[in-house]
């Protein structure tokens, strides 16, 4: 049975056509049946999806287009509307937990501050490759083949990509941006979000208005690579993103713990400035069942930060940051999500195929079906002869 058949073949379920975000509204608009909210397992690359550009959504624009080709055969058909809701129940099922509620005051949030906030550095907010990347690193974007990527990248440990990026005068152009988002917040006393609940110090990005720019950076950059390195996560459909600044040093955050990111691929990459210490640790990559097991020898790698250079990573690679001893340091990071592999990965039964403890369970399972498999060939020959 083809899988455009079995996915069709599901309970159904109705929903309204509302795509609101964390409202209490309820749309009055027929409603229309549609399949459980379950993606196809593999693409349909024929179909042409829709634009979503001329709409106000809760994801960017751009997710609901890459997503579309993902949806049940009934779904392809059915009115822009009714996938965009679709789309945005499964959506709304990965956000980090609490976001749901956040969401709408969130967007007011971001309003106030694209009323209040002037840029120091306008050109910032477009990506222009020749003034933000290294030459070999367009060279190899250009070229697109995993041999291009191979001559750029050095895989410092399994599954850790290090490579040469961001020209020394982007990186510049950041920092006093930066510096210029927090002289702004100090004289307004707006109270910004940071980060993520480890960080005290930095910035979301996305808040102050780079969030084009950064979508275009995984679109455009980040996910040619990760559909070579890091498919067996989502890497050839990454379609959001949440990009920020961390600050460590005197008078700001000293070092990050053990943890692991909300992401399915991770960029890393240091702006500068001057500074001691800060050595990031990587323990190995795991799935949420096996997050909190021991670290294999072969696991265990340690980076020390270069201004311009880049680590790109599994979002679920366990890592920390050690403490910054001296100076300023700042980095720019990009968490990639791709709700495509959100959506197939809470159908999946066990044997993370990207977990180091998974695949040393799948190993020792393959051992004990041989073993097994061995003693009854053993006996049946015993028993013939």
């Amino acid at each position: 049975m083809s899988n455009d058949r079995r996915e069709s073949q599901q309970e159904t379920t109705t929903v309204d056509g509302n795509g609101a975000i964390g409202g209490n509204s309820t749309m009055k608009a027929t409603s229309t049946t549609v399949s459980c909210q379950r993606l196809r397992l593999n693409p349909n690359n024929e179909h042409r999806p829709d634009s979503y550009e001329d709409l106000q959504l809760d994801f960017p624009n751009s997710i609901y287009s890459s997503l579309e080709k993902y949806l049940p055969p009934n779904m392809l058909v059915s009115r822009r509307e009714d996938k965009v809701k679709f789309m945005t129940d499964i959506m709304l099922r990965h956000l980090p937990h609490g976001e749901r509620s956040r969401a709408q005051r969130h967007r007011d949030y971001r309003q106030k501050i694209s009323s209040n906030y002037q840029p120091l550095h306008k050109e910032l907010y477009t990506l222009v490759p020749t003034l933000c990347f290294v030459p070999d690193f367009i060279k190899a974007i250009n070229e697109n083949t995993e041999e291009s990527f191979r001559k750029i990248l050095y895989e410092a440990s399994p599954g850790v990509f290090v490579f040469d990026m961001l020209q020394p005068s982007f990186c510049e152009m950041m920092l006093s941006e930066i510096d210029n988002i927090e002289k702004w917040v100090g004289e307004t006393k707006f109270r910004i979000m940071r980060p993520n609940t480890m960080n005290k110090y930095g910035a979301v990005l996305d808040d102050f208005g780079l969030d084009t720019m950064l979508d275009r950076l995984m679109e455009g950059f980040i996910r040619p690579i990760s559909k070579v390195f890091f498919n067996d996560v989502g890497g050839a459909t990454l379609d959001s993103h949440h990009g920020f600044v961390v600050e460590y040093g005197e008078n700001r955050d000293v070092d990050l713990g053990f943890h692991v990111d909300d992401s399915e691929v991770t960029l890393n990459v240091c702006l500068g400035k001057e500074f001691m210490g800060g050595e990031l640790y990587f323990r190995g990559t795991r799935c949420e069942k096996h997050v909190n097991t021991a670290t294999k020898s072969d696991e265990s790698f340690d980076y020390c930060h270069i201004p311009g250079q880049a680590v790109l990573h599994r979002g679920r690679h366990r890592h920390g940051a050690r403490a910054t001893t001296a100076g300023h340091r700042v980095n720019m990071l990009l968490w990639c999500r791709s709700s495509v592999f959100r959506e197939l990965k809470t159908h999946q039964k066990e044997f993370s195929s990207w977990c180091g403890e998974c695949f040393c369970e799948k190993q020792e399972a393959k051992g004990r079906s041989i073993d097994a498999l061995r003693k009854k060939l053993f006996k049946a020959r015993a028993t013939q002869a």
